[in-house]
C-alpha cells in the first residue's frame, strides 16, 4: 500500500497543483491580446516597421509549447495523485524540458527583439523555478525513501 502524500512531498504537491493554473493563466492573459489589439497584424505585416519574419513562428511556437506543457502538467498531476511509479520520471522530464525551453525561448526572443535583454526578471524567475525542480525536487523524488514508498502503483 502506498504511503500518504506527506513530508516534503507536500511542497511537490503544491507545485504540481499550481503548475497547470500558472500555465493556463499565462496562456489566457498573454496571447489573446496579441490577436485582438492589432499587435499580430503589426508584427506579421511585411510593410510594418516592427515586422520580422520570426515573429509569427516565435509566438505560435510559444503558444504550442505552452499548450503541450499544460496538457503534460495535468497528466503529471494525475500521475502524482494516483501515486503512479512513473511520476518521478515525468516530473524530471518536464522539469528538464521546461528549463531547456526557457533558455531557447530567451535566446530566440533576443534575436527577434535585439534591444531587449535575454534574461529579464520574469525569464530569470522562471528559469530559477525550473532549476529548483531539476536540482532539488527531481533528486528528492528519485532518492527519498518517502517518494519510493509513495509512488509504487
Amino acid at each position: 500500500m502506498p504511503k500518504a502524500i506527506g513530508g516534503w512531498l507536500i511542497l511537490v504537491a503544491l507545485g504540481v497543483i499550481l503548475g497547470p493554473f500558472r500555465i493556463g493563466h499565462l496562456l489566457v492573459t498573454t496571447f489573446p491580446p496579441i490577436f485582438s489589439d492589432g499587435t499580430w497584424e503589426a508584427i506579421t505585416t511585411e510593410t510594418s516597421e516592427v515586422y520580422s519574419a520570426l515573429w509569427a513562428p516565435f509566438i505560435l511556437g510559444e503558444i504550442a509549447f505552452n499548450l503541450i506543457l499544460l496538457v503534460a502538467s495535468i497528466y503529471m498531476a494525475i500521475l502524482f495523485f494516483s501515486k503512479k511509479s512513473n511520476f518521478p520520471k515525468w516530473f524530471a522530464a518536464l522539469s528538464i524540458v521546461s528549463a531547456i525551453f526557457i533558455l531557447l525561448d530567451a535566446y530566440v526572443a533576443s534575436i527577434v527583439m535585439p534591444g531587449i535583454p535575454m534574461f529579464d526578471s520574469e525569464t530569470s524567475k522562471e528559469f530559477g523555478r525550473s532549476l529548483v525542480s531539476c536540482l532539488i525536487w527531481t533528486p528528492y523524488l528519485f532518492l527519498s525513501q518517502r517518494s519510493k514508498e509513495t509512488f509504487i502503483r
